[in-house]
């Protein structure tokens, strides 16, 4: 899809991550920078990982994972059950 259509479109992004995570804040300003750049609206909700079950739940592969629109953009990560705390 071109960019410019796009631009009119809103993504929902999640980022499940672990306490302490030095990447999770620069990943968190990239995302913020990069849907501002192609002026794209964008829901973005910060998901704190402290047990395996929530990493199961939230489909968490290492910290910071990046999900949009539901889909870990680690596309070698899609369709693993290798869910964890890192």
């Amino acid at each position: 899809m071109p960019l410019q259509a796009e631009a009119n479109r809103c993504i929902t992004v999640r980022v499940p991550y672990t306490t302490g995570c030095a990447n999770t804040a620069a990943a968190i300003a990239l995302i913020e920078a990069i849907a501002a750049e192609l002026a794209m609206g964008m829901e973005l909700s910060e998901v704190v990982i402290h047990t395996p079950e929530q990493a199961s739940a939230n489909s968490f592969y290492g910290s910071p994972t990046v999900q949009v629109n539901g889909r870990d953009i680690e596309v070698a990560g899609r369709g693993s059950q290798a869910f964890g705390l890192t």
